[in-house]
């Protein structure tokens, strides 16, 4: 571990002595002081491997030199700590590896060779549907029937924690990935080879950065990317810019992290992060738990950033403890941040580093607030909430608008439910869901909502039976401390049951409607509301006939379901009147920050951490009960609809393929700006008419055995029948929304996936034209395999979402970026003319290529692969063949 930069120093727990640590602090060299917090972990990271035959110690002084070369994209090695995934990413990546130990084998290589090198942690959390809500049994019911659906999903998953090393399953029931990360798996500090250093992870989820939050650098990766790390390969990146987010003054009283993470939200969207890490300083920070940094941190994707780290501090340390970690390790990791100059004092300003670029929140601004409708940065003010959404109502088709006519503003429909008569109009709520690891991990936001329902309950207010209600803990702690508390029962006299442990509406898991409200939602072309306290409202994301949905705090979200609307301004309407005829306002439930606070001192203890948390892998009978098969290949099952072994590796040899220019390529589909991973590759219901829904009646299925997108992501036949698969998708070829495209040879109007089909026969290659931020959303590695499988070779787009693009490179799929200052709309493409994309023989990182039409134009773009690493995936056909290649000699 010898190198010129750093010193071992004597170690911090005398009853450990191999426990050493780099003293970075103690470097002769002033560049140090003044790195932000994240990059000192990325040198931490780049140091401890030094002697790493793909680290040059080059890399260490260009991370000294920070400040000089992080315009001038420096390429740094980052090998994390960790790997975590959840079961819908975890399944393909568990598949791609049974796969991979295959192609191996086939290769003359050792097939074990292919197994996490670095713990990996594998939380089952987003197979869990609200199909039972509002009534004492639902979480039963709920789990008894996700095992139903899911059966050979988690044996296959069990198989894996038996087949791999270092790879553990965090059975279904025991919460939501990132709140089970923040509250038990982090480590703060690794103590592991003799060393300390610092915890570091990446995961297979793009809310991974909510992690950020306890001082851990984390960020969301594709599932390939993931594995690729699991076996030991770095993360090729470009030395991040760093905005420093400076936090100053204090949150008004009736404000909730909530309502400070959707404005940071709108605010970094407007400055510009994509790409970059943000961290945050300044005193606000003291003022804010880590509950609510991790709240902030969580949304990152959401605002465009590769990270949102919050520096270790004193509040961290009280956190740890709080949480049940043992107090010993919790002291020595104190004292090994003093010792390496990474313990945090957000009131010294003598501490604050250099950034890139300075912006300023005052918390005294943020006012109470939502966003949508159909985009996670597009806040309102809860003061505007009506009359923003009566704008939209009216205005044209986008992101701000569902082009309602005039006349239909205010259309009512009647219907029956229970026997009992209702009207929905525009603005009707009909989801109401408190979900989602944004803020379930937070006791002031959910204890704050419990202590709302108890006094709308005591002031006589109910919820309109027919609005499915739920709630869904990021963990069994939260239920502890509700219940504990006495606000459980208030809870659910509302509606608000527990209806099970995971993302469920959040992630489209909302299940059905009552029959009568999706009637009346289609009679009257309403466009009803979902309410949630999630991360991601995209368009047909949370359900199909919600076409308008709001993020918002969890006291708001009970708050929308006792008004039923919308169209409600709570300061001048009354939420409604109680048997007695009174007028009850929000203002009269609305509980106060010291409330809270009260009783979060009272009831949030280190006991119930330890106690949900050490019987966290056995409590689940059902998982228990499961028997998988024990070999270390794995025994594919030709009848299975949900586990198949993949196409990617079929032909491989370990001669690389020179790469050919792309010739005469048609394009599949042409979008707009904002296109998600969602529209790319959906998770939620697999509707009845579209080619995924042919292929499982083919083998059998009825539409009630279906199940979701996501829970299929084991199979790729699925999964390429659903790409593009999104109801709500707008291709420019098509004058309604649809996934549905254009077959320009023979003029037909066809599925994405059979018009695809026919261009693979004819032998044409395809390419699609985007806007910009194409891929924003979701860490989804189907997003990139999916168009791989339908032939799609390169996308031409005004920018990408970091992951989006990180997995096209992925899968050997190139992503092209326009010149500044051009666009389809500049260059004059239609995307009806044919593409040829030449392929240098000779590539360089960024590199601009030539790009010519079947019309006799050209022109140039910029081939997006970053840095010498991901131009070797590119010559291997993507990381898994060059792992596999790799393993294999």
């Amino acid at each position: 571990m010898s190198n010129p930069f750093v010193r071992i120093v004597e170690p911090l727990d005398p009853k450990q002595p191999l426990k050493k640590f780099f003293n970075l602090s103690k470097l002769e060299d002033v560049r140090y002081a003044r790195l932000p917090f994240s990059i000192r972990v990325l040198l931490e990271a780049a140091i401890r491997n030094c002697d790493d035959f793909l680290v040059k110690k080059e890399d260490v002084e260009n991370i000294l030199n920070w400040k000089v070369v992080q315009h001038k994209n420096v390429e740094v090695p980052f090998k994390p700590a960790r790997v975590i995934l959840q079961d819908f990413t975890g399944v393909p990546a568990v598949v791609d590896f049974a796969a991979m130990r295959d192609a191996v084998k086939k290769l003359g290589g050792d097939p074990e060779k292919i197994n996490p090198i670095c713990p990996a942690d594998l939380v089952i959390d987003h197979s869990i549907q609200v199909d039972f809500n509002r009534r004492s049994d639902s979480l039963q019911k709920n789990q008894d029937l996700e095992f139903e659906r899911n059966k050979e999903r988690f044996e296959f998953l069990k198989w894996g924690s038996q087949a791999f090393k270092n790879m553990r399953i965090i059975p279904p029931g025991s919460g939501i990935i990132h709140q089970v990360n923040l509250e038990y798996l982090a480590r703060v500090v690794m103590d592991q080879d003799g060393y300390y250093y610092p915890d570091s992870v990446v995961g297979t989820d793009s809310h991974t950065t909510m992690i950020d939050g306890l001082g851990v650098l984390g960020w969301g990766v594709g599932g390939i990317e993931a594995e690729a790390v699991m076996l030991g390969q770095p993360i090729s990146m470009v030395l991040p810019e760093v905005v420093g987010y400076k936090l100053v003054g204090n949150p008004e009283p009736l404000v909730t992290s909530t309502d400070i993470v959707l404005t940071i939200t709108k605010h970094l969207r407007q400055v510009g992060v994509v790409g970059k890490f943000v961290e945050f300083f300044g005193p606000g920070v003291a003022q804010l738990s880590i509950a609510d940094r991790a709240t902030i941190a969580n949304m990152c994707p959401e605002y465009g950033a590769t990270a949102a780290y919050f520096p270790v501090d004193d509040i961290s340390i009280g956190y740890l403890i709080q949480t049940g970690r043992d107090k010993e390790k919790v002291m020595c990791t104190k004292k090994y941040l003093e010792a390496v100059g990474m313990l945090r004092d957000f009131k010294n300003s003598s501490q604050d580093p250099d950034f890139t670029q300075v912006v300023e929140l005052d918390l005294h601004t943020v006012v109470p607030c939502c966003s949508g409708p159909k985009r996670p940065q597009d806040k309102v003010a809860v003061s505007d909430m009506k009359n923003d959404f009566e704008t939209c109502l009216g205005a044209k088709q986008g992101f701000k608008g569902f082009q309602i006519a005039p006349d239909r503003h205010n259309s009512i429909v009647k219907f029956n439910f229970e026997g009992c008569d209702f009207e929905l109009a525009h603005g009707s709520v009909v989801i109401a869901a408190i979900t989602s690891c944004t803020n379930t991990s937070n006791p002031s936001v959910m204890l704050g909502a419990g202590l709302l329902a108890k006094k709308a309950v005591e002031a006589g207010l109910t919820v309109k039976p027919y609005i499915k209600t739920s709630l869904s803990p990021g963990s069994g702690v939260v239920t502890y401390y509700l219940r504990e508390s006495g606000v459980m029962s208030y809870l659910s006299q509302l509606g608000f049951d527990v209806v099970g442990y995971g993302c469920m509406t959040c992630i489209g898991n909302s299940g059905p409607l009552p029959e009568s409200v999706v009637e009346a939602i289609t009679q009257g072309d309403l466009v009803a509301v979902g309410v949630l306290s999630g991360n991601r409202n995209f368009e047909g994301r949370v359900h199909p006939n919600t076409r308008a949905n709001y993020l918002a705090s969890p006291p708001l979200v009970i708050a929308y379901a006792i008004a039923g609307t919308i169209r409600i301004d709570f300061e001048k309407e009354p939420l409604g009147i109680n048997a007695s005829g009174k007028k009850i306002f929000l203002k009269d439930i609305w509980p106060t920050r010291n409330e809270i606070q009260a009783v979060e001192r009272q009831f949030v203890i280190p006991g119930m951490f330890k106690e949900v948390y050490q019987k966290i892998e056995t409590v689940n009978k059902s998982w228990n009960a499961l028997d998988a098969p024990s070999d270390k290949l794995y025994t594919w099952n030709p009848k299975s609809t949900y586990i198949k072994s993949p196409p990617f590796f079929d032909g491989l040899t370990l001669a690389l393929q020179t790469p050919k220019t792309i010739e005469d390529a048609y394009v599949l589909l042409s979008f707009g700006d904002s296109v998600t991973t969602d529209h790319i590759s959906p998770a939620g219901n697999i509707a009845r008419n579209s080619p995924a829904a042919r292929y499982l009646t083919s083998r059998g299925l009825t539409p009630r055995e279906f199940n979701s997108y996501g829970s299929r992501r084991g199979n790729d036949a699925v999964m390429a029948r659903g790409t593009f698969a999104n109801i709500r998708l707008v291709n420019k070829f098509i004058d309604k929304q649809g996934p549905q495209t254009i077959h320009f040879p023979s003029g037909e109007t066809l599925d994405v996936f059979d018009a695809a089909e026919r261009y693979k026969q004819a032998g044409h290659p395809l390419i699609v034209l985007a806007g910009k931020e194409y891929g924003a959303g979701s860490s989804r590695d189907w997003a990139a395999k999916g168009p791989f499988l339908l032939g799609v070779k390169a996308v031409l787009a005004e920018s990408y979402e970091r992951i989006h693009r990180s997995n096209l490179v992925g899968m050997g799929v190139i992503p092209l970026q326009y010149l500044p200052g051009e666009d389809a709309v500049t260059l004059g493409l239609t995307g009806r003319e044919r593409y040829t994309i030449i392929i240098p023989e000779k590539l360089k990182p960024q590199m601009n290529v030539q790009i010519k039409l079947d019309t006799g134009k050209a022109f140039h773009a910029i081939m997006r692969f970053d840095t010498d690493v991901e131009l070797t995936y590119f010559h291997n056909g993507g990381i898994l063949n060059y792992m596999i290649r790799k393993m294999a000699s």
